[in-house]
């Protein structure tokens, strides 16, 4: 096998995502002072290394890895970084991406940012309280927003219980 074509299996074997979210640095979050702020050293210690490279480095999880993805209980999703609460199961739906899906967030709850890697252009979501990267927003949700929060299960932290109305 070719050399280069070798690297670039081990790359997708690797999981290219998290690799790539280690590689790159969010702008949004070095621009901006948030609510709730750690070092680098106290994030290390607080988030398993899989959490610190998709909420402070923009990683992505494998697709269909997260358990979340198939919570079907009432109860609500918080940020793992900072245990704000983000979505309600109300909100959530099977989106077949392999990635917790909601179709809108709580109030007050998350960010938007562009994000310009890989040659495209998409809504990064962040946690609004840690600056957390969570995942991104597309438009291809079911109503009534059609909005598809395609959110990172490794960001999250879920809650049974009753969740609050969407």
């Amino acid at each position: 096998m070719h050399p280069r074509r070798r690297f670039l299996n081990t790359l997708a074997a690797t999981g290219l995502g998290t690799l790539s979210g280690l590689l790159l640095s969010p702008v949004a979050r070095a621009a901006k002072a948030y609510e709730f702020t750690l070092s680098d050293e106290e994030w290390k210690k607080r988030l398993t290394p899989d959490q610190y490279a998709v909420l402070r480095h923009a990683g992505t999880e494998r697709p269909f890895s997260s358990p979340l993805d198939h919570e079907k209980r009432a109860g609500v999703f918080a940020c793992a970084g900072c245990q704000l609460p983000l979505f309600t199961s109300a909100t959530k739906f099977d989106s077949g991406t392999g990635w917790p899906s909601f179709w809108k967030p709580m109030a007050n709850a998350v960010e938007k940012a562009s994000d310009k890697s890989f040659g495209m252009t998409r809504d990064e979501v962040l946690c609004r309280r840690c600056g957390g990267h969570l995942g991104h927003v597309f438009d291809d949700g079911p109503p009534p927003t059609g909005l598809r929060y395609c959110m990172n299960g490794l960001a999250l932290t879920f809650t049974p219980g009753a969740a609050p109305a969407a």
